[in-house]
């Protein structure tokens, strides 16, 4: 396996570096770690190989992750260009700012990865692209190695935006709608909150292993739930007249977000 080292040990750091070490693809003397607070990255010294300094780590990388805030990632870039050996993939986890951006800091093989929260559980659904200098094999170290927290998936650079809405900012839009939804049924009945999120929490995992399983679609599920006339067909009536506009603005607010972040790291 290539060794890979890890810059930054935030909250998806500290994921990524976990999740490498438990899976056991790399050996402790082929996964680095550096950071600005040193006495973090110590805590698990034992299973990974702590750097003094991210020159020292990306010169000694096949691969390097750089998980640090948007706005320090060509702070980083900087440093590291002088040592980043030809055939070292340095990955990026800010899928906003561009593989034109990052070459005119150094022409190198570059891939942006997106994970998912669900990489907690390793039911990540990963985004992954490359800029041109990336080859077959740099993809397939990659994508081995990314296999480790769920499925792998490669886009092209310009539909990350939207592909990252979809999976990585998913999770929290879900929580946010079933949110809205929990606390409008506690104004309906004396059932206990936490039994409430619960019966909703089963049933939405349960719907999406039925869809998955069986291949259904969502309108499939609407169509053998809502009979014609009764209670689940008034319901949906809602929120198909209801919800369409809300999704596009949401969408619409998100990915001016998105480009507003990219027009702020450009190097």
């Amino acid at each position: 396996m290539k060794k890979t080292g890890i810059i930054g040990y935030g909250s998806m750091g500290k994921m990524l570096l976990g999740k490498f070490s438990e899976s056991g693809k790399l050996r402790y003397d082929e996964l680095y770690i550096s950071s600005r607070t040193v006495s973090k990255i110590e805590e698990a010294s034992d299973k990974y190989k702590v750097m003094d300094s991210n020159i020292e780590l990306a010169a000694s990388s096949d691969i390097v992750f750089i998980c640090t805030r948007p706005k320090d990632i060509v702070t980083v870039l900087e440093e590291i260009a002088g040592v980043v050996c030809e055939d070292t993939l340095i990955v990026s986890l800010n899928g906003s700012i561009t593989f034109d951006s990052l070459e005119k800091i150094s022409k190198h093989k570059y891939a942006k990865v997106i994970p998912s929260v669900t990489a907690e559980i390793n039911r990540s659904q990963t985004l992954v692209t490359y800029n041109g200098y990336a080859d077959a094999q740099d993809k397939a170290d990659l994508m081995d190695l990314l296999s480790c927290i769920g499925n792998v998936i490669e886009l092209p650079e310009n539909e990350m935006g939207m592909g990252s809405e979809l999976v990585s900012c998913m999770p929290g839009f879900i929580a946010s709608m079933f949110d809205v939804i929990c606390r409008s049924a506690k104004q309906h009945t004396s059932i206990p909150d936490e039994q409430i999120i619960r019966m909703v929490l089963d049933t939405l995992c349960s719907t999406g292993e039925l869809m998955l399983r069986k291949d259904m679609s969502f309108e499939d599920v609407v169509s053998r739930v809502a009979t014609k006339g009764g209670i689940t067909e008034v319901g949906s009536k809602v929120i198909y007249e209801g919800f369409p506009d809300i999704a596009d603005e949401m969408f619409e607010k998100t990915l001016a977000k998105r480009r507003e972040t990219a027009a702020s790291v450009k190097g």
